[in-house]
Order: structure tokens, then C-alpha cells, then sequence
């Protein structure tokens, strides 16, 4: 993986309304993968905060989680 993508999949993360099947439709990476990304590549306090804001029933992260009238991964 080169450094762009890897920097693209940390932008996708911190956004709350990209979900992790965006991801793994653009990467092929598993939200398990992606957990493991961002605690390998984070300091341990912004993994923290990350996975509070990730847990903290706000973000939609999960597609089950999203609006039913929101289908798509991207903007036009």
C-alpha cells in the first residue's frame, strides 16, 4: 500500500459518514484491517479518541447506521 493510499484511508476514517464498506469497496481492506491500520499508525492517544468518536453512537461508520435515502460512497 503506498503512502497516498494509506493517507487516503486515515482521511476516509476520520470522517464519520464514510462508512468502512466505502473502504473496503476502494481498498479491500476489512474493518478489522482498518482497526489495526490505525492503531499501528496513530499515537495511542488519538487511537483512543478515535475509537470513542467511532463508538459513541454519532458516527456512521456501518452502512446499517446511515440514512436509507444515502446509496452511494462518493459525491457526484
Amino acid at each position: 500500500m503506498t503512502q497516498q493510499e494509506t493517507d487516503r484511508i486515515f482521511e476516509m476514517n476520520w470522517e464519520d459518514r464514510t462508512p468502512f464498506e466505502a473502504i473496503a469497496f476502494q481498498f479491500g481492506l476489512t474493518e478489522q484491517d482498518v482497526i489495526a491500520l490505525m492503531c499501528s499508525e496513530l499515537k495511542r492517544s488519538s487511537f483512543h479518541l478515535w475509537r470513542k468518536r467511532l463508538n459513541n453512537g454519532i458516527s456512521k461508520k456501518h452502512v446499517h447506521k446511515r440514512n436509507t435515502g444515502i446509496n452511494r460512497f462518493k459525491s457526484k
